[in-house]
């Protein structure tokens, strides 16, 4: 039998992501390398889609994977818990922001924010408010693949296709003063002009007609580190709160510690009313995914219909619990939020110092 090195797409019955050229084979990984069947050695300088936070093959992540599988890998989430899945939910409602009392696991950030999309809605028919029915976002976020997260994104190319199937989501601007911010402006001016634009938007829509405001806290993958002005989302909140409108937050891409907090929003101590996380909660070691509920709109469902509408089959699953559980306790153990600050600085003090004067670098932000 040939081994491979390389898929060609005459060779592959994957729909892969594109369909003109083929792949590589990856077969191995050590720390931050990824490994080809012919041997050459991949630097995953940004962790894949900034997912691997510890990188390839930690002995302590593929240890508990391992045990867990011995253990139990599936029970259907309809009939049994599990317990690394309880110890993980324990974990993570420990480090959340305060008033955070639950988590519901999913398999991946699209699935979180479609998730927190119908938490939002459900919360308001339990409380008798069925008549909002609005989302809020911002024009060049992205939330993800599936149709809701879709509609709430502000990609216009990822979109476009799409656009029939997708429900009606108004968007604002981001905040992105790189690109807008005026030069007679402050920080803070910027972004009070963005809540009011936000405040218009709402108002537009009528403030009880609103369901939720949705934003990254860091703007990731379609507009790169956007990283809010002083004050921002402080105003926000209360402008929401104003409103009786829920704030979403979508932290699967810049949250799990790659700020150097374990939360993104910690930074401007801002609690949302619904957390999105995935990518360095399991540092793909397995699909996971979740949404952190603040505890109202928990306590809505169970004095209300007693349940959420929703649900997957992989949900909690026990290995990507115990993959995920390994990853979050690895990062507490060796102080590496601590170390993401350090490094931060060092990187954003060279990255100044070598290209802060070059003709064709017009921002460094981090």
């Amino acid at each position: 039998m040939t081994t491979l090195t390389h898929v060609s797409q005459e060779d592959t019955h994957i729909l892969h992501r594109q369909l003109r050229s083929g792949l590589p084979l990856a077969v191995g990984g050590e720390g931050a390398w990824l490994i080809g069947a012919d041997g050459k050695r991949y630097l995953d300088g940004s962790g894949g889609a900034a997912v691997s936070c510890l990188g390839h093959a930690h002995p302590d992540v593929l240890a508990a994977m391992h045990a867990q599988i011995d253990r139990l890998a599936y029970a259907h989430t309809s009939f049994f818990s599990t317990e690394v899945a309880e110890q993980l939910a324990d974990q993570l409602v420990a480090t959340a922001p305060e008033g955070m009392s639950h988590v519901y696991f999913v398999s991946g950030g699209s699935e979180a924010v479609e998730a927190a999309l119908k938490m939002a809605r459900q919360y308001f028919v339990e409380i008798g408010q069925p008549q909002r029915q609005h989302f809020i976002a911002r024009r060049q976020s992205y939330h993800g693949n599936t149709l809701g997260a879709l509609a709430v994104g502000g990609n216009a190319w990822r979109r476009a296709q799409f656009q029939p199937l997708l429900i009606d989501v108004t968007h604002v601007a981001p905040c992105y003063p790189y690109r807008d911010q005026a030069p007679t402006e402050t920080p803070e001016q910027y972004g009070q002009r963005l809540v009011s634009e936000l405040s218009q938007a709402i108002d537009q829509l009528g403030g009880e007609n609103v369901i939720a405001f949705v934003a990254e806290t860091v703007g990731g993958a379609t507009a790169g580190v956007l990283t809010p002005v002083p004050g921002y989302f402080k105003a926000v909140r209360e402008l929401c709160d104003r409103h009786g409108i829920l704030l979403i937050l979508d932290e699967v891409m810049c949250g799990m510690g790659r700020t150097g907090t374990l939360h993104a929003c910690e930074a401007e101590s801002v609690v949302p009313d619904l957390l999105t996380i995935a990518k360095g909660l399991g540092g793909g070691y397995q699909p996971i995914g979740a949404v952190q509920a603040h505890h109202r709109l928990v306590d809505a469902f169970r004095q209300g219909s007693g349940l959420f509408q929703h649900g997957h089959t992989y949900l909690g699953h026990a290995v990507a619990c115990a993959a995920a559980l390994a990853v979050q306790q690895v990062i507490a153990r060796d102080g590496l939020l601590d170390r993401v600050q350090v490094l931060g600085s060092h990187l954003e003090q060279r990255l100044r110092a070598e290209l802060g004067q070059h003709p064709h670098v017009g921002d460094i932000r981090g």
